[in-house]
């Protein structure tokens, strides 16, 4: 009887089954006290980690088992933190009270629960149990350390008990390194990952999502270039890989760099999937590449609310407001319900061509057809309409009944509409608000200075470029551009040193020695730079 109704928790296809299964059990009598309680940690087991499995029907049948031993304990605990349950520390404490010693595979899911709120003193309370308990040289239980400080933000700490490994292995480097990820220490993190001597996926794919998320975009194509130098079957990219990487071609607008990505993808044979196709839709898009963002765009079956939110937003960057339009009202057809990115790039698509009445349509769709609570990003979009139009008072108005504070986007929005129209008293106003907020942001006090020249109000930009020079504030941070050449990014940023100045001069010298533009041709370096700014 045992034997039969194993192999049906075996077969069992969904829960329905189980319970019956589970009657069937109870109601033998015919099974011994062992076998009883082999099939019932059985049917336990499936309850807790099948896809068809119920973690109340698991509670349900662990409250029945007169003497649960450490398995049935491990199982609880385990199931409880896969479903984010929040009860494993009350399972472990009850373990504690019925005599049940635990083990190293206990305390990994307990500090897991720890992550997952967040709460680094109930973190330290469990490590203190662990080394009471003597598991404190176990590396299955010290990865799980470092990775429960790493996310609660102790970078000191998570070392430290990476530091107390005898012989830490890939796990225990990853563990850390995306730790210094997640706080965005980027180059401690490059300082680990230059240290590993073992990497895996993982760490290729934490290590260049990082350093794209970071803005640090350039870098985490050329890590993306030395995992495929490395010439290692294990470490061959997949689709989190493939998806990182488009993300930084778009962020350095590298298009021949994309294009190589996207028929890698092809001649790898790797899936490409919803994700990675939304990803070569916005890449090719930013790339300014819009006709190969429609083709990608086509290809795509079943499109979920990302992909065709991904088109629209390509739609609005290039000021195809007609076309953006046009495709949110194809989205409607097909039933997809828009999230609050697609009114993003709505709104941006009404802001770029003037539609006024059309952006006050989306804002008002957003709330009362979709329920969408509209954010700040919204309300800067809005802002940026209103004052693109010249209605100041509806565009502080609006400000002034946002449910948050506004942000500097959308003071920010409203300053460069008082610019547009030379509104001097509100753009007096609302720069002063952004200076208060960013004291040392040159870019509030250049728009004011820009707009009292318009004025012809020269002593307010005088006193304004004397106020930038007593608080030590430049015109502009150096200015940093790319340019993709041969499929290789060069970055070029603003700065000249002793050696470039001669070296410019040494030209310049030469070319005016065969030209002459109207006799007033720069004679000096000095007279060149003076000349172009």
């Amino acid at each position: 009887m045992k034997g039969f109704l194993n192999r049906l928790i075996h077969e069992c296809k969904n829960i329905r089954e189980i319970k019956q299964i589970h009657t069937q059990i109870l109601t033998c009598s015919n099974i011994s006290k062992h076998d009883h309680f082999f099939l019932i940690t059985r049917l336990l087991f499936f309850c807790c980690f099948s896809d068809s499995g119920s973690l109340s029907y698991a509670t349900h049948v662990f409250r029945r088992i007169e003497k649960p031993n450490l398995f049935v304990y491990n199982a609880m605990i385990r199931s409880h933190v896969c479903n984010s349950s929040y009860r494993s520390l009350e399972l472990y404490k009850q373990m504690i009270e019925e005599g049940v010693r635990p083990n190293h595979f206990t305390f990994p899911f307990l500090v897991k629960e720890c992550s997952q709120r967040v709460d680094m003193k109930l973190g330290g309370s469990v490590h203190a149990h662990v080394v009471e308990i003597g598991f404190d040289r176990d590396p299955f239980v010290q990865n799980s350390l470092i990775n429960m400080y790493a996310s609660c933000g102790d970078l000191k700490c998570a070392r430290q008990v990476f530091d107390e490994m005898f012989e830490p292995n890939v796990v225990s480097w990853n563990s850390l390194l995306i730790g210094c990820l997640r706080l965005g220490e980027l180059d401690l993190a490059l300082d680990i990952f230059m240290k590993m001597e073992e990497r895996n996926v993982r760490t290729w794919n934490s290590i260049i999502t990082g350093f794209v998320q970071g803005g640090r975009a350039k870098e985490a194509l050329d890590f993306f270039y030395e995992m495929l130098k490395s010439g290692d079957d294990k470490v061959r990219p997949d689709k989190i890989t493939i998806a990182s990487v488009i993300s930084a071609c778009a962020t350095l607008g590298a298009l021949d760099q994309g294009k190589w990505v996207h028929s890698y993808l092809k001649r790898n044979g790797l899936e490409c999937d919803m994700v990675i196709k939304t990803a070569l839709v916005d890449m090719y898009g930013k790339c300014g590449c819009v006709e190969r963002a429609v083709e990608v765009f086509k290809e795509l079956d079943n499109k979920d609310v990302f992909a065709w939110t991904a088109m629209i937003s390509v739609f609005a960057l290039h000021g195809l407001d007609e076309e953006a339009f046009d495709l949110f009202g194809k989205m409607k057809e097909q039933g997809t319900k828009p999230n609050h990115v697609t009114f993003v790039g709505l709104l941006s698509a009404c802001a770029h061509s003037g539609h006024v009445e059309k952006g006050r349509w989306f804002f008002n769709m957003m709330q009362h057809v979709y329920s969408i609570k509209p954010q700040v990003h919204h309300y800067a979009c809005m802002v940026d309409i209103l004052g693109r139009a010249g209605l100041f008072e509806e565009a502080e108005g609006l400000i002034a009944s946002m449910p948050m504070e506004p942000d500097v986007y959308v003071w920010g929005a409203l300053l460069g509409s008082c610019r547009m129209h030379g509104n001097v008293e509100l753009g007096e106003r609302v720069a002063q608000h952004l200076i208060e907020m960013e004291p040392l942001n040159h870019a509030f006090y250049v728009i004011l200075s820009d707009i009292y020249a318009k004025a012809k109000r020269f002593d307010d930009l005088k006193r304004i470029r004397a106020s930038m020079e007593d608080r030590g504030i430049k015109k502009a941070v150096p200015g940093c551009s790319m340019i993709e050449v041969d499929g290789v990014v060069h970055e070029f940023s603003v700065g000249r040193s002793l050696e470039d100045e001669m070296e410019i001069e040494w030209i310049l010298t030469g070319i005016n020695g065969e030209i002459k533009i109207g006799g007033d041709a720069p004679t000096s370096y000095q007279e060149f730079i003076d000349t172009v700014t």
